[in-house]
């Protein structure tokens, strides 16, 4: 059973009565309460004002909005203030202000700006997050610790450089082991002293966010970086920790977001939370996955959305309103995979700035005659109605996507083979195949345990570290179907190519060698002929990735139709000890993709929910050995579909269901035995 660390499901999001007149703090609490709104997040971006010099403190401020907060009982996700930095500190102390890739050093303004190196920060941030938890930490209203606010970017400054030959060095020792790994021979760039090594910025060896001269040496920044803000959120953990023993502490992440390793940051994090916006051509699946890889950084333990619009965005290219329903059909749908929380950005707009147009619970009109209030206020009172009934509930899937922030930075420094092929986009193609079944998914990463799970999939599986092949060989033989594709096996965790032939490591496992590996160009597609009764037809195309591959004990599926290379292997499976594994060697077209995936489940008895109607959903979590079915529909038109689920009841609307059930627009239904 899952760790269960609310008692009921908190509700509310970012609050800041500090933009506002103190009469104005008044009518936002009836409001709050009129919208059963339970919780608030507080103190986020208050660095400036709690500290307005070096020498002087000022809380009073906060203080009478956590003792608002709390004398009309409130829970408090209480923030440490440390993602904008004050001018004067920006001012007096230049060396915590950020380099960027162009090496041009930044000034105050924006956010996220400061050197995660910099001493500096690493003093005044301490002491700050010191004093708040000592003047809070007791209170028992707080029942969230909300560090600093997504962490992010890249810092390429002399602080950070002096820092990453201490890095490479702890790692590597000498600096032989350094030209070795990092292939530095190549071009003559043999380093001679730990003082030869700069950092990867476009000034050096650094191209690009998807390109680079020596990608080992540019992947390793990328680990360097992700691991020297995570150490700023563990000096801030730390900080609270003096203070306040137990309240769990978290940061809030951003899905699939390049920069920072969430599977290594979840390890210090008592739970994880997101903040979740999707976009006008954001699909169901793409959110879902997102969604499924925030359960998946805690091993399956519960989230938190932290943030969501309740009407729309202000930041992306085109910010549609939430039709109608919307917002509700989709806080339901993170609960469905997972989230014990439903937060918004924000509680009341502000009146100026970049987020001025970013929707919020309270309209600039200022009072509860809109729509997105009304529309907030009957999801609060449904959620107050659930009370703790999903709190802690678990999704329990025979699935595992292998997701890895070492692939996601490496294939995307590759020269070559082409410029189109996306780390999240490849994983996202195998998602949609699950997600078109409607079967529930864990995002693993490579410390799982492969043997929970009957199906394992890992597109893209470029980068393999040493113990990896071992332990997927091992979970093939013991009986388990693997399957990877294109560009799997071919480096080291360096980005040094396994020699003899790729698929390197795996090429026993997979039963199969890849001789050569061709780029078709956008709008290029190769035929592929197949006998096989996995699939409907016997004609498919595939694109951008085709490997010419030849056998070594694997029986051949699919073909080429086409080109030179015409009736070579593209999809094969190879028979080792009790289990399967598979290998697709090109960029399948999706329909073919979804039979192959659908086959490979009904072999391993796994039953989904679908096909279903585009936009509908259902997906289910279980809490103390009793199921919930969550049935929606996003889409804006009525679907009804036929299910197994006749006499449930609907823990929203108390009613029986029936065997067929009319979804009106954006409608759900919780439904339980």
């Amino acid at each position: 059973m899952a760790k269960q660390l609310f008692d009921k499901m908190l509700y509310g999001g970012d609050y800041n009565p500090e933009q506002w007149p103190r009469e104005i703090w008044d009518e936002d609490m009836r409001l709050f309460k009129k919208a059963h709104i339970n919780s608030a997040t507080v103190n986020v971006f208050s660095w400036a004002k709690l500290q307005p010099s070096e020498q002087e403190y000022n809380f009073s401020e906060l203080d009478d909005i956590i003792n608002m907060l709390s004398k009309e009982n409130y829970e408090i996700v209480l923030g440490t203030s440390t993602a904008a930095i004050p001018a004067w500190l920006c001012r007096k102390y230049p060396d915590i202000m950020r380099v960027d890739f162009e090496g041009r050093k930044q000034r105050v303004g924006h956010r996220h700006n400061h050197c995660p190196n910099s001493p500096t920060f690493h003093r005044f941030a301490k002491r700050l997050v010191s004093k708040v938890a000592e003047r809070y930490g007791d209170n028992p209203h707080v029942k969230v610790w909300h560090i600093s606010n997504e962490y992010g970017g890249e810092c390429y400054c002399e602080n950070c450089e002096r820092a990453f030959r201490v890095w490479v060095k702890d790692k590597y020792k000498t600096i032989d082991a350094v030209n070795e790994a990092w292939n530095m021979h190549f071009w003559s760039h043999t380093l001679h002293s730990f003082d030869d090594i700069f950092v990867p910025n476009y000034l050096g060896d650094g191209i690009s966010d998807t390109a680079a001269a020596y990608a080992g040496l540019s992947i390793d920044y990328r680990r360097f970086n992700s691991e020297s803000l995570l150490n700023n959120f563990i000096m801030e953990r730390e900080a609270i920790r003096e203070f306040d023993k137990e309240t769990p502490v978290t940061t809030n992440f951003m899905g699939a977001y390049k920069p920072l390793d969430y599977f290594k940051w979840a390890k210090e994090m008592d739970i994880a939370s997101w903040d979740n916006y999707p976009g006008l051509h954001t699909t169901l699946s793409q959110t879902n996955m997102n969604n499924d890889l925030m359960r998946g950084v805690k091993d399956g333990q519960s989230f938190m959305l932290m943030e969501q619009t309740p009407s729309q965005q202000n930041w992306q290219p085109y910010n549609t309103l939430k039709r109608p329903g919307k917002m509700r059909a989709q806080s339901y749908q993170t609960i469905a995979h997972g989230a014990d929380t439903i937060q918004f950005f924000q509680m009341r707009r502000t009146k100026g700035a970049v987020e001025k147009f970013h929707g919020a619970v309270i309209e600039h009109v200022g009072h509860e005659q809109t729509r997105v209030f009304r529309e907030v206020t009957e999801l609060g009172k449904e959620l107050e109605q659930l009370g703790d009934t999903l709190i802690g509930a678990e999704t329990k899937a025979r699935v595992g996507i292998l997701f890895d922030w070492d692939n996601y930075w490496a294939l995307e420094y590759t020269s070559g083979p082409t410029v189109d092929l996306r780390y999240v986009d490849q994983i996202q193609r195998y998602y949609d195949a699950c997600y078109n079944q409607q079967v529930a998914i864990d995002m693993i990463h490579m410390d799982s345990d492969f043997e929970k799970y009957d199906i394992v999939l890992a597109p893209v599986l470029y980068m393999v570290k040493e113990g990896i092949a071992e332990k997927i060989d091992a979970f093939v033989k013991q009986g388990g179907t693997f399957l990877t594709t294109y560009m799997s096996g071919i480096v080291d965790q360096s980005d040094n190519v396994h020699l003899g032939g790729y698929p390197g490591p795996l090429r026993e496992t997979l039963g199969i060698w890849v001789e050569e590996i061709d780029a078709l160009a956008p709008n290029s597609y190769n035929s592929i002929k197949t006998e096989s009764d996995l699939f409907e037809k016997n004609d498919y195309t595939c694109m951008m990735i085709c490997d010419l591959m030849h056998t070594e004990g694997a029986e051949v599926i699919a073909e080429y139709g086409s080109d030179f290379y015409k009736g070579m292997p593209v999809v094969t499976k190879n028979k080792r000890g009790e289990g399967e594994a598979w290998y697709v060697g090109a960029v399948l077209e999706q329909n073919m993709l979804n039979e192959l995936i659908a086959q490979l489940l009904d072999q391993k008895g796994i039953k989904g929910f679908g096909p279903l109607p585009e936009g509908v959903e259902i997906a289910s979590r279980v809490k103390d050995g009793k199921e919930f079915f969550f049935v929606m529909n996003h889409s804006d038109q009525t679907h009804t579909i036929e299910t197994e689920f006749e006499g449930y009841t609907d823990l929203l609307s108390g009613e029986k269901a029936q065997r067929s059930i009319e979804l009106q627009s954006f409608d759900v239904q919780i439904l339980t035995p």
